[in-house]
């Protein structure tokens, strides 16, 4: 199975944060998992620490394209396909980052691994 780390589970997964639900713990440990990571969760982690609404270290960068490697997560960068499925996605969430995971779980035939409620509204697998 394919999996598309929403930005709140990547960072939550490497900072081993409480929040994260048991049932993700065990699909990352899983050896059969297929990770991902998109450069919308990395854009997006880029903006809220601009901003002061989240806290990194100034090697952030580094250190979580370090633990995307040696944990094989794979890259997954914007593509045309993903911006078509965006086009159809109805608003019911706002979030432009959340909203570009979707498409691209959608567009690529991915479980999105997120505990946000709102995304649960379309049409894409979740797994929290």
């Amino acid at each position: 199975m394919k999996y598309l780390l929403d930005t709140h589970a990547l960072l939550w997964l490497f900072s081993d944060h409480p929040s994260l639900s048991q049932t993700v713990r065990d699909m990352f440990l899983d050896p059969q998992t297929k990770l991902h990571v998109s450069s919308v969760s990395f854009w997006e982690i880029t903006i809220k620490w601009s901003l002061g609404k989240i806290e990194l270290r100034g090697s952030w960068l580094e250190e979580l394209e370090k633990e995307r490697k040696a944990n094989d997560i794979n890259w997954l960068d914007i593509k045309q396909a993903h911006l078509g499925s965006l086009m159809q996605l109805p608003f019911l969430h706002r979030d432009p980052f959340d909203r570009l995971l979707i498409a691209q779980a959608q567009a690529e035939g991915m479980v999105l691994v997120t505990a946000d409620h709102n995304i649960h509204k379309y049409n894409v697998p979740c797994l929290w």
